[in-house]
């Protein structure tokens, strides 16, 4: 099956990039949102992330508008029916992701192809509630989807060679180097990452240093290009959380406990820099360590 036409559930800052990213290479994308609000957002999105590429010589000027073209919105889900893959990017929480692939499948043709954006989640979970486990994978993109080259491909039990081979195709012709990783909670690059980052919190909740202190000494003595608690932040505390949470589930080792201190701020709903605050307060001209 060749690829030419791409549905994207979620018009937040992964649906939008993974949006924007397919549209670039060539394919006629539709983005699905219930809210009309965060469609209207997505498209604006799509638009800055495309001059943000051209200004680093990543895009031509004429890409924009080629691009933006090739964008459709919609809110609702029957209108991705048609369309040869679909990417969910919805909220990383698995109840929901399972409730829009049930209310997807009825209005899907036969030959449709269905993947989640999930960090996290158990794909062959997800593709059990749908008609067709044999052609439904994972398909992880890397936040900000345009600029970051990986992309992590996962297989449920059920997936066929044909649905891999047809995706795998499909993500090499957007550029992105691939790496194939198995079902397993957290995948690979976030079983690796968000237990350093949660490490990194339980060394502020246990005073070890401040978090300056903490970000300074990865990002200098690493050479991380940021440090655990703005990455952190960036990613989204709730997100953080989530996806601790689904590897103590999934994993049932207590070394993947979430930090007391992410918990207090996801209840005090300091999310990061999409919510103005978190380890980091973004409200004045620069961020500055919240406490």
């Amino acid at each position: 099956m060749i690829i030419r036409t791409v549905g994207v559930v979620g018009a937040g800052h992964m649906g939008s990039g993974i949006a924007c990213t397919f549209a670039l290479a060539g394919f006629e994308v539709t983005i699905m949102d219930v809210d009309l609000k965060g469609l209207s957002t997505a498209e604006k999105r799509v638009e800055a992330q495309i001059d943000e590429m051209i200004a680093r010589g990543d895009a031509e000027p004429a890409d924009k508008s080629v691009a933006v073209a090739r964008l459709a919105t919609t809110k609702n889900l029957s209108d991705l029916g048609t369309s040869d893959l679909i990417v969910e990017a919805a909220t990383e929480i698995e109840a929901v992701k399972h409730q829009i692939f049930a209310n997807l499948t009825p209005y899907l043709k036969t030959e449709t192809i269905l993947s989640s954006n999930t960090s996290s989640f158990s794909i062959t979970r997800m593709a059990a509630v749908t008609d067709r486990p044999g052609q439904f994978m994972g398909l992880h993109f890397m936040n900000p989807a345009p600029s970051m080259p990986l992309v992590e491909l996962i297989r449920g039990i059920a997936t066929s060679k044909e649905t891999f081979d047809a995706v795998d195709a499909t993500i090499k012709r957007l550029g992105k180097t691939v790496v194939v990783v198995e079902d397993y909670p957290g995948f690979t690059v976030h079983r690796i990452l968000i237990p350093m980052i949660n490490e990194a919190i339980y060394a502020l909740y246990e005073g070890v240093g401040s978090v300056l202190d903490i970000d300074n000494s990865m990002r200098f003595g690493a050479h991380h290009p940021m440090g655990p608690l703005e990455l952190a932040d960036f990613i989204g505390l709730d997100t953080c959380l989530s996806i601790m949470t689904s590897l103590r589930n999934g994993l049932s080792d207590s070394k993947y406990r979430p930090c007391p201190l992410l918990v207090k701020y996801v209840e005090a709903g300091w999310l990061g820099g999409k919510a103005g605050k978190g380890f980091y307060d973004y409200r004045g001209e620069r961020p500055v360590p919240s406490r």
